[in-house]
């Protein structure tokens, strides 16, 4: 297991390479180029100037988190086939600088959903928040919601140039059925699957957040059947999941552990992330910590320990605690603390399985 730390990149997060390289046992960055439109070609001087950055620090780049995928490949649009060969060509480029896993999503004009960016918790801490009867036919007051309230960040997926065509991304998705939408995501791995071979890089998709359909929009990673038909339809080693706790254990029919044993193989990078539920299907991201919430902290970072995982870990969203002005959900604090609640876990099972004297 190689654990992880997502940034945004200089001028663009709150938490410095410096802040990070002081958290014990994080080795690597998930990292993006975040100004890259999705469809445009990353280019080597780009890639290269975050290794410059990142080597400074001694952090690996391995995992990059996300190479948006472009609306045309979703929805099997006319200029799908040129996209599809510019991804390709970001992958070649991606691999001369040793990255070995990509994240990506296939969510329909949203990359994911919340009703409330900064809801108080018990203890005086805020949190991402979703409140299922704010969930609208109308989506334009959530997008102004957001806009308004992420404090100078941009959210990946709630870009303003991507929300002043809200109109027309759900234009573009209506005609869209879920099989059509399954069918564009088989399309697109089977095109870069050689290339995934040639460059060594696992393509591993991120369930959709929440794992239900919102605003008319199809979902499809959204519980352990629609898991095991994404790995089947395209039965590859490179083609790989994202197992994010969060994302899936919103759905409390949702098993996390048993999702993780079944498919550990498969798994090319875990989100790990703590969700409390609450009546209606409202929920609350909460600490790392097992008790807190709903998803069964210890028992997944267990699933993935006895399953050889040896694959990369970041903790997920964090509260926003002592005050911390960042972006919502990626401050230091939080994360930090999640890193050595997974990490304590981790090191407990190797001692007690004798991995560790």
């Amino acid at each position: 297991m190689k654990m992880s730390f997502r940034w945004y990149g200089e001028g663009n997060d709150s938490v410095s390479l410096a802040q990070i390289k002081q958290i014990p046992g994080v080795e690597e960055i998930v990292w993006a180029l975040h100004d890259k439109q999705p469809g445009e070609v990353w280019e080597i001087s780009e890639i290269e100037a975050v290794k410059k950055q990142l080597d400074k620090y001694g952090f690996g780049m391995s995992v990059v988190e996300s190479v948006n995928v472009h609306d045309d490949i979703k929805t099997g649009g006319g200029n799908r086939d040129k996209y599809i060969e510019n991804y390709r060509q970001t992958l070649r480029n991606l691999a001369k600088f040793g990255v070995k896993v990509v994240c990506y999503n296939f969510m329909p004009v949203f990359d994911w959903t919340r009703t409330d960016l900064f809801h108080p918790l018990p203890d005086g801490s805020t949190a991402l928040f979703y409140e299922k009867s704010k969930i609208k036919q109308d989506p334009s007051e959530m997008a102004d919601y957001i806009l308004n309230t992420t404090k100078g960040y941009t959210m990946p997926g709630w870009e303003p140039e991507r929300l002043a065509h809200l109109k027309e991304l759900f234009e573009l998705y209506k005609p869209v059925s879920k099989e059509q939408l399954w069918d564009n995501l088989k399309y697109f791995l089977e095109q870069i699957m050689p290339v995934c071979h040639e460059c060594d890089i696992k393509m591993a998709i991120h369930p959709d957040d929440p794992p239900w359909d919102i605003f008319g929009l199809p979902r499809l990673i959204t519980d352990e059947a629609a898991v095991g038909r994404f790995l089947s339809m395209v039965d590859d080693p490179y083609n790989c999941l994202t197992l994010c706790s969060g994302s899936l254990g919103a759905s409390e029919a949702n098993n996390i552990p048993e999702i993780v044993k079944k498919y550990c193989s498969r798994i090319a990078f875990a989100h790990i992330r703590n969700v409390k539920h609450y009546p209606g299907g409202d929920f609350s991201e909460v600490s790392h910590r097992d008790c807190d919430g709903d998803v069964g902290i210890i028992d997944i970072i267990r699933a993935y320990h006895d399953g050889g995982f040896d694959g990369y870990i970041r903790p997920d969203h964090g509260r926003h605690i002592w005050d911390e002005k960042c972006r919502p959900g990626y401050g230091l604090y939080d994360r930090a603390l999640g890193i050595m609640y997974i990490l304590g876990v981790w090191d407990t099972l190797e001692k007690l399985s004798g991995g560790n004297k």
